[in-house]
């Protein structure tokens, strides 16, 4: 199907405003000072953002609880939690959750 001018015209002003909007912080002459307060919260929006999206792929299946305790999920995040403990970083408790879940869900089919 054919989006037509209304498609190639939505397309072109979702891109300028993307554009503008992230070069916004380019435009000023001096530095433009952050309150405490926002840079906190900016430092923390990538651990909520993350959160947001981990965890409830972790505790939903179809948007539900999960009612089998067989599931492959729940070993991989202890993995990835010692992990983390162990060794902070991102690297290692992927891995570690990985190495975990794979064979569980691909080999055991939890």
């Amino acid at each position: 199907m054919n989006p037509g001018w209304h498609g190639y015209l939505a397309v072109a002003g979702l891109a300028a405003i993307t554009v503008l909007s992230r070069s916004l912080f380019l435009l000023p002459r001096k530095a433009v000072p952050i309150p405490p307060a926002l840079r906190r919260a900016l430092q923390v929006a990538p651990i909520a953002a993350l959160a947001a999206v981990v965890v409830p792929e972790i505790v939903m299946v179809h948007g539900q609880l999960p009612t089998a305790w067989l599931d492959a999920r729940w070993p991989a995040v202890v993995a990835a939690t010692l992990a983390y403990a162990w060794r902070p970083g991102v690297l290692g408790p992927l891995l570690f959750g990985l190495l975990l879940y794979l064979p569980l869900r691909l080999g055991l089919g939890w």
